[in-house]
C-alpha cells in the first residue's frame, strides 16, 4: 500500500507540474520571451545557468528536465558519475531584468537522472529538507528568515598575486582616503570612517544607485523593507528584504546579490559581498532574523525574557552552544574573520541579548506584536550560501529545543566594553578567530546537523575539504603586511 500512496503521490506531482509548466509557457509566448534561463546553485552558493531558445521549451522540461554535466559545478560529484538534470520550478517564472533580448528566469532544482531522487548536494534541495525536518518534529510549519545583507559598491578593485608580488586595490570616489585626490574635480562631502550611517546626500552619494536595485529586485518580485548607506566609508551599503520560508528566502537572497551586482555593473560600478574588502572600517555582515510558526501562529512569542516563548529560549541555546561549527557555514571565508575580531564591534562573543547590539544573538524589540517576535543571529555574513546557512541555523535551534538547553543570563551591557576577565568570569566564549578553527569545529559538532538527514557525511566531508583547502592556499602565500613587519629582521 505504501509503495501505490507514493506512487500516486509523483502522478499528482507530475500533472502539478505539467499544469504549471503549460501556464509558464503560455505566458511567455504571450510576452515575448525569446530565451530561458535555467539558474541553480553551486555548493559555495553561487548562481549558475544555461540558456536555451524558446523553441527548446516545453511542458515535458518541467517533468522531465533538462541534462548538463555537473562534472566541473564546485562541490559536486566527480567526472565519472556527472550528469545532471535541472527541474525547473514554475512559480519561480520571472522575465530576467539584464539579458539585452526577453529572457525568462526559472529558478531549478536538481535531480539524478537515473534514480530521479533530488542530488544530496543541491543546496535548494537541503534547504528543502531543513523544512521537511522541522514539520516532522511537529514544533512548527515554517522557519522564517529574514537576512539584512550589507555590501559596498567600488569605483574600481584591482588585485593579483605573482610568486614575487602581492596586491589588492579598491577605490570609490566616496573613499574617506580621497580626500585629498588632486586627479579631477574633488568635491568633498566622503563619509568619515565609521560615520557613513544614515548621513544623506551629498556625503550618501549612492542613494540613487540603491534605488535603483531595489526597483530591479521588485521587478524580479522581491519584498524590500528598505535600504541606507551603512557605517563604513567607501560605498558600504545595506537593502532589507520583508521576512520569508527558508526556501523562498534562500532564492532571494541569490536574487539579491545577482540585482546588486549587475545593477552596480550597468552603472560603471562594481559589487563585493566581501566581509572586509577595506582595513580600519567597519565590515560587512548578514544579521538575520529567524522565528519559527506553526500555521499562523508565531512560536517564538511567550512570556519569558524580552516576551519570548521557551521553545525560543531554548532555540537560542543551541544557535549559541553551536556557533563554533555554524561558523563553517555562515562564515565561511577565510576573509569572514577580518571581520570577527575582538574590539572591533563585531558581534563574537557568544551571548543573547534584547536591544544590544554586542551580543551574538539579539531579541528585537520594535514591536510588542507576538508576531515580530523573533531572533537575530548577528555573526553571518552574505558570503554564506543562504540555503546550507539558513538550515545548518535551523537544525542547531531545533537541537536546542529538543534538548531543551539553557541560554544562561542574558548579557544586558555593553560586551565591546568588557574586559578579558570580566568576559571569563561572564563565562562567555566566542566564536572561532579563523575558518580553520570553524571547520575544527563542524569536524567535531556535527551530529545535530544529521538529523532528518538534512546534512550528510559525504557533503559535510566535501565541503571541510573544500574549504580547507582555501585555507592552505591562504597560507602558502606571503601577506604583504608581513614584509613590513619582518623584512628587515
Amino acid at each position: 500500500m505504501a509503495t501505490k500512496k507514493k506512487s500516486r503521490t509523483k502522478k499528482s506531482r507530475s500533472s502539478a507540474r505539467a499544469s504549471a509548466g503549460a501556464k509558464v509557457i503560455a505566458n511567455a509566448k504571450k510576452n515575448g520571451v525569446e530565451m530561458i534561463d535555467y539558474k541553480f546553485c553551486d555548493l559555495p552558493g553561487t548562481w549558475q545557468h544555461f540558456t536555451t531558445p524558446l523553441s527548446e521549451f516545453e511542458e515535458d522540461v518541467f517533468e522531465n528536465g533538462l541534462g548538463f554535466d555537473g562534472s566541473s559545478i564546485r562541490g559536486w560529484k566527480t567526472i565519472d558519475n556527472s550528469d545532471m538534470l535541472v527541474i525547473p520550478d514554475a512559480d519561480s517564472a520571472v522575465i530576467d531584468p539584464f539579458f539585452e533580448r526577453p529572457t525568462l528566469s526559472l529558478v531549478c532544482n536538481i535531480e539524478d537522472p537515473m534514480t530521479r531522487e533530488p542530488y544530496d548536494r543541491d543546496p535548494r534541495y537541503i534547504g528543502a529538507k531543513a523544512v521537511n525536518f522541522l514539520r516532522s518534529t511537529g514544533l512548527g510549519s515554517d522557519a522564517v528568515f529574514g537576512p539584512e545583507p550589507e555590501f559596498f559598491v567600488f569605483d574600481s578593485v584591482r588585485y593579483d598575486q605573482t610568486e614575487n608580488s602581492a596586491f589588492y586595490e579598491v577605490d570609490s570616489i566616496e573613499g574617506q582616503w580621497n580626500t585629498g585626490e588632486d586627479g579631477g574635480q574633488n568635491l568633498g562631502h566622503k563619509p568619515r570612517y565609521k560615520e557613513g550611517y544614515f548621513p544623506v546626500s551629498p556625503v550618501d552619494s549612492m542613494s540613487d544607485l540603491r534605488t535603483e536595485m531595489v526597483q530591479t529586485m521588485e521587478e524580479v518580485g522581491l519584498h524590500v523593507e528598505k535600504h541606507h548607506h551603512e557605517v563604513a566609508t567607501a560605498g558600504q551599503a545595506e537593502i532589507d528584504l520583508y521576512r520569508l520560508p527558508l526556501v523562498p528566502m534562500g532564492d532571494a537572497l541569490l536574487w539579491y546579490k545577482y540585482v546588486v551586482k549587475n545593477v552596480a555593473r550597468r552603472n560603471g560600478k562594481t559589487a563585493t559581498f566581501m566581509p572586509k574588502p577595506v582595513f580600519g572600517d567597519n565590515g560587512t555582515g548578514m544579521h538575520t532574523h529567524q522565528s519559527i510558526w506553526k500555521g499562523n501562529k508565531p512560536t517564538f512569542a511567550g512570556n519569558e525574557y524580552a516576551g519570548m516563548s521557551k521553545t525560543a529560549m531554548h532555540y537560542i541555546a543551541g544557535i549559541l552552544q553551536h556557533a563554533p561549527a555554524l561558523c563553517a557555514f555562515t562564515n565561511p571565508t577565510t576573509n569572514s574573520y577580518r571581520r570577527l575580531v575582538p574590539g572591533f564591534e563585531a558581534p563574537i562573543n557568544l551571548a543573547y541579548s534584547s536591544r544590544n547590539r554586542s551580543a551574538a544573538v539579539r531579541i528585537p524589540t520594535y514591536s510588542p506584536s507576538p508576531k515580530a517576535k523573533r531572533i537575530e543571529v548577528r555573526f553571518p555574513d552574505p558570503m554564506a550560501n543562504p540555503y546550507l546557512a539558513f538550515a545548518a541555523m535551523l537544525l542547531a535551534g531545533l537541537d536546542g529545543i529538543e534538548r531543551k538547553l539553557d541560554p544562561g543570563q542574558p548579557l544586558d551591557k555593553d560586551i565591546y566594553s568588557l574586559s578579558k576577565a570580566e568576559l571569563r568570569k561572564a563565562k562567555v566564549a566566542s566564536v572561532p578567530s579563523s575558518l580553520e578553527d570553524s571547520l575544527a569545529a563542524l569536524t567535531k559538532d556535527h551530529d545535530f546537523l544529521l538529523k532528518g538527514d538534512v546534512f550528510n557525511e559525504g557533503l559535510l566531508e566535501t565541503w571541510i575539504d573544500m574549504k580547507q583547502a582555501q585555507v592552505t592556499d591562504m597560507k602558502l602565500r606571503p601577506h604583504p603586511w608581513e614584509l613590513a613587519l619582518y623584512y628587515d629582521g
